[in-house]
């Protein structure tokens, strides 16, 4: 039986310090390539959505998740310029707030003023969802 053409699945984490700065990556790779986004990358084949998103979070910034919680589903066909993709993102909690860019992550950092850097992607409306999701649990 041949296999259906799907969307690629993808995850983002959205982790925020306890001072309220963003963790963002730089991009290595195009598209993109320098830019700001959310850690996060391709689900893997035999993978949950929850561990590939822990799994992308640390490869890209040695950052552990303790908890995450499900922002959204975001599938819009024109998120990603090379090819439909639909991500799982997550709003991350950790214990661990020191980042090292390792993987697909040029650079890694806090950003303290994320609201006004461009980011990758959708990565935008789904850090907003994410800050209403907290204001919500709170």
């Amino acid at each position: 039986m041949p296999k259906p053409k799907t969307p690629l699945l993808t995850v983002d984490a959205v982790v925020f310090d306890l001072e309220g700065r963003l963790l963002l990556i730089r991009r290595k790779k195009p598209p993109f390539i320098g830019g700001y986004a959310l850690p996060g990358g391709f689900v893997d084949i035999g993978e949950t959505v929850e561990a590939a998103c822990m799994r992308e979070l640390r490869e890209e910034t040695g950052v552990s998740a303790s908890k995450l919680t499900l922002i959204g589903i975001y599938s819009d066909p024109s998120r990603d310029p090379r090819f439909h993709t639909c991500s799982a993102a997550y709003l991350v909690k950790t214990r661990q707030y020191k980042a090292i860019a390792g993987d697909d992550a040029a650079a890694v950092e806090w950003v303290g003023n994320w609201k006004s850097v461009d980011l990758a992607f959708d990565h935008r409306s789904i850090v907003m969802d994410a800050v209403r999701l907290i204001r919500r649990l709170h």
